[in-house]
């Protein structure tokens, strides 16, 4: 095995946590916008809605006609980020809002698409729309239908950016 790809495997293992469980997303937008992410959940969490608090590793990035145009990751969460996440493990989706379920999905994006940050980027889907932010702007031509299937897939040992997963402290729920 070459030395990097052996110090890359070692970086990953000391990252991600074992014992997850891993999925991939992909969302296609309006106006030439998409989105691609992945994210983790703990195999302890159990069945049912998992949700941003069961979240261990988070990372989000937006595209323009197939060029980058942001990112967000769960080390950048403050205590201004609007985040919350609805997921179904079983069916593999996302929680679309319905009048029978009002959920939506704000990764650090509120509903207006004013707060992903200068530089920042961001995805919501509510009641009206999903959507990107880019630098606090609602990026109106990247909407689509609220109730758009939004699917990921279960894969096995993602390798996460450095900045995706919380450090070992989080196992304790008090390093957020």
């Amino acid at each position: 095995m070459p030395v990097r790809l052996f110090i890359a495997t070692l970086f990953a293992f000391c990252t991600h946590p074992a014992f997850a469980q891993d999925y991939v997303f992909e969302w296609t937008g309006s106006g030439g916008y998409s989105m691609r992410g992945a994210m983790s959940f703990p195999l302890s969490v159990g069945k049912g809605i998992l949700t941003e608090a069961q979240v261990q590793c988070f990372e989000i990035e937006g595209f323009l006609d197939g060029a980058p145009i942001g990112r967000w990751a769960l080390e950048q969460l403050t205590e201004e980020t609007t985040w919350q996440l609805n997921f179904d493990p079983e069916a593999q989706r996302f929680l679309t809002a319905s009048a029978e379920l009002p959920v939506s999905q704000a990764w650090n994006m509120d509903g207006g698409g004013e707060n992903c940050g200068d530089d920042g980027f961001g995805f919501n889907l509510g009641d009206f729309a999903q959507d990107l932010c880019l630098d606090n702007s609602l990026l109106v031509e990247s909407q689509v239908p609220p109730s758009t299937p939004f699917p990921a897939t279960e894969v096995f040992g993602h390798v996460f950016s450095p900045d995706a997963c919380f450090g070992a402290a989080i196992m304790s729920r008090g390093a957020r």
